[in-house]
């Protein structure tokens, strides 16, 4: 079969960028070997996240590398067998988190995070789905009086900058907004931009749908069979050859088995990742998503119960999964939140896709007529898949593009 573009990977920003393709006229073929929203894009803690327009850097204070190095950290956890090929990535990451570079790449990723609610509420509204946005923000809290004094001196001035709404909350005004939690918070930062959603895979799932209905082809295949021809593309699907005039790879934390064939080198490494459902404990309700900063954990109301997520692991991608961040921070949790039993059988294992100076490869590869990235986006692929994909088709279609594109040109990795 012959279409205009074939999307390779049916995670938010691969379905995102198809169904903007589409409302401009372009016949598209999504392609997964599984079904939409079914790897990263199901596992992620539902946030959208317009809060956070600084990227998550790589540590410079001593007392946090000690505690990194020493691997005792909620927050990050390396296997030391990993370590020599990660290490190479990982002193990228930390040369582009110096504080001048650091900046650079917030003013980069502040065009895509100020969209990221409003590109998400009009795709939802299409889908039908818009009662699951829920405009609630979400809490960080601390347990710590002197660390929340620093945090709330910080975020102010941040919320100052880019004209976000903050609430500081005294301890007792947390209480009041999460009565159930039964930890001892000193207090709390309430960030009101943020919305979220109670089942992030759902949502994708939705936007597919959306993308079926309005006539595009979602079919099974192996993303690793693309090949030049001709003037175009092909791949195979389960149901036959497709040629294609333009191809996306938006395969996350994959997207590697298809751009290092073709000879780019571009430096993406995975933060995995994983999560537990929990059912509360007798009448208890969780209100709004939750950071609690002593314990390196995030507790969130979803629709399964309450989703508990970890930080970040350095593992080879298809390593076997070794929770031990989540073993680590749910006795933390039960003791902040009433939790009861689990919920799923096995923890849910994932991928985030980064790349060093923190902003996505989004745009045309330099060396192959019709062949456009869209991945990399570290912590946010959720938050950032619908304004990804606008963008994306702006830029593919020839139409002014939302912001300026060039910083996240797959050339500032060379050629």
């Amino acid at each position: 079969m012959q279409t205009d573009v074939v999307v390779l990977g049916a995670g938010i920003i691969g379905v995102s960028a198809a169904l903007h393709l589409q409302a401009r006229g372009r016949s598209v073929v999504l392609l997964d070997r599984r079904g939409a929203g079914e790897e990263t894009s199901h596992g992620n803690a539902g946030l959208i996240e317009r809060a956070s327009v600084v990227p998550y850097g790589f540590p410079r204070d001593v007392a946090s590398l000690i505690r990194y190095g020493l691997n005792r950290s909620a927050e990050a956890h390396y296997h030391l067998a990993f370590l020599p090929k990660v290490a190479p990535w990982l002193a990228q990451y930390w040369w582009h988190s110096s504080p001048r570079r650091h900046a650079v790449a917030a003013r980069a990723m502040l065009p895509l995070i100020e969209r990221c609610v409003a590109e998400h509420e009009a795709l939802m509204r299409e889908a039908d789905i818009l009662p699951m946005l829920r405009r609630i923000g979400w809490i960080k809290g601390f347990r710590d009086k002197a660390e929340f004094q620093l945090a709330e001196e910080e975020a102010r001035a941040s919320a100052a900058l880019y004209g976000l709404k903050l609430e500081v909350l005294s301890g007792a005004e947390l209480r009041a907004k999460e009565p159930h939690l039964t930890g001892d918070f000193a207090g709390g930062l309430h960030w009101l931009d943020p919305a979220s959603v109670p089942d992030p895979g759902a949502v994708t799932r939705a936007y597919a749908e959306l993308f079926e209905k309005r006539g595009g082809l979602f079919l099974r295949g192996d993303a690793r069979s693309l090949a030049a021809s001709g003037n175009g593309w092909t791949v195979a699907a389960e149901e036959g050859l497709v040629t294609a005039r333009e191809v996306v790879v938006a395969l996350g934390p994959w997207s590697g088995d298809i751009y290092r064939p073709l000879g780019y080198r571009i430096p993406l490494a995975v933060k995995r990742g994983y999560h537990m459902h929990y059912r509360p404990a007798g009448n208890a309700v969780l209100n709004h998503p939750l950071y609690d900063v002593s314990g390196g954990y995030l507790i969130v109301p979803m629709t399964r119960g309450i989703r508990l997520t970890t930080g970040a692991e350095f593992a080879d991608r298809d390593a076997a999964p070794s929770p031990v961040q989540l073993a680590q921070v749910e006795p933390e949790a039960r003791r902040v939140f009433p939790l009861g039993e689990r919920v799923d059988p096995e923890p849910w294992i994932g991928a985030r896709p980064c790349l060093p100076d923190m902003r996505p490869v989004i745009g045309e590869a330099p060396r192959h007529k019709g062949l456009w990235f869209a991945f990399g986006h570290n912590h946010h692929g959720f938050t950032l898949g619908p304004v990804t994909g606008h963008l994306l088709a702006q830029m593919m279609t020839g139409e002014a593009p939302l912001t300026d594109p060039a910083p996240y040109a797959v050339g500032r990795f060379g050629r």
